[in-house]
């Protein structure tokens, strides 16, 4: 009977494993995030976002090299992205969150919202692997599609043409 018993403990608690699948996959809208702002008092969320424009969410370092060249590549062919709205979303601590605003002039973008992800929300929502990490969602704040890594603008624009 005690062996019994220990088999079916065994079995049930490996029949409590969740889902594999990441969270966006099951939730395919723009997550409720909130991103403390450069002035470091000031939330910004999904709320705050303008009705019916697209957004690229993109999960950030400010020392990633691969994360600076991304940014670099967007703010190039900005223009194609006017109607977009840029969530950038860093872990990071304030001060390399501002050097990179600053590195980057993003002040003179008005849709490039920046912000601290102090609850850490975003990465496990969706199990990133790699950064610069973006999620493309349409006028209705649906997903179009994820790019794990850099990406080349060009991609960036077909992926919002499509839907």
């Amino acid at each position: 009977l005690i062996v019994l018993a220990l088999v079916a403990i065994g079995l049930a608690a490996n029949a409590q494993d969740g889902p594999q699948e990441a969270a966006y996959t099951r939730f395919p809208n723009i997550p409720p995030f909130e991103l403390l702002q450069l002035d470091s008092i000031t939330i910004f969320k999904k709320a705050d976002l303008p009705k019916k424009q697209p957004v690229l969410l993109m999960v950030f370092s400010p020392d990633c090299d691969h994360c600076q060249h991304q940014m670099q590549d967007i703010l190039l062919d900005m223009e194609a992205f006017k109607n977009v709205q840029f969530v950038l979303a860093t872990p990071e601590p304030f001060d390399k969150m501002k050097a990179f605003y600053e590195k980057y002039n993003l002040v003179k973008y008005p849709n490039i919202h920046i912000g601290r992800d102090v609850k850490y929300i975003l990465p496990p929502f969706y199990r990133m692997r790699n950064l610069p990490f973006m999620a493309l969602y349409n006028r209705k704040g649906d997903l179009i599609t994820t790019f794990d890594g850099n990406a080349p603008t060009t991609d960036l624009m077909k992926a919002f043409e499509k839907k």
